[in-house]
């Protein structure tokens, strides 16, 4: 295994490690795309945690360290159309004050831009 400095991701085993904990991530947020769109529903927990595990994901590979993967244009784009038309359908029912839906909503819009950036960066 190879090291190029001494920092704590500076090596081919720091690389592979990085590479599986965001492979676990994007997994993660594939599988709850693909799933129930009731599942990404505001108040639901992959509603809740898809941005969360979205955010983590453009936070690791901001830092530019090797093995922080993520995943191709496309499949951002995509998860984009499968999770903001589910967020716009059912947060009204959650009956959230004016100033909390515009704010969230560009919260999420951000978080999906900011990994779409990443995607055309990397690929």
């Amino acid at each position: 295994m190879g090291t190029w400095g001494s920092g704590n991701f500076d090596s081919d085993a720091a690389a592979d490690h990085l590479s599986g904990i965001t492979g676990r991530l994007v997994a993660r947020i594939a599988e709850a795309m693909a799933g129930d769109p009731v599942c990404l529903e505001p108040d639901e927990y992959e509603g809740v945690t898809v941005p969360c595990d979205i955010e983590l994901l453009c936070l690791i590979a901001e830092q530019g360290y090797a093995g922080a993967g993520v995943p191709e244009p496309v499949v951002v784009a995509g998860w984009r159309e499968t999770f903001m038309p589910v967020w716009e359908r059912t947060i009204d029912d959650l009956e959230p004050t004016p100033e909390y839906k515009e704010g969230r909503r560009a919260e999420l819009l951000r978080t999906f831009d900011r990994l779409a950036a990443l995607a055309e960066q990397a690929h």
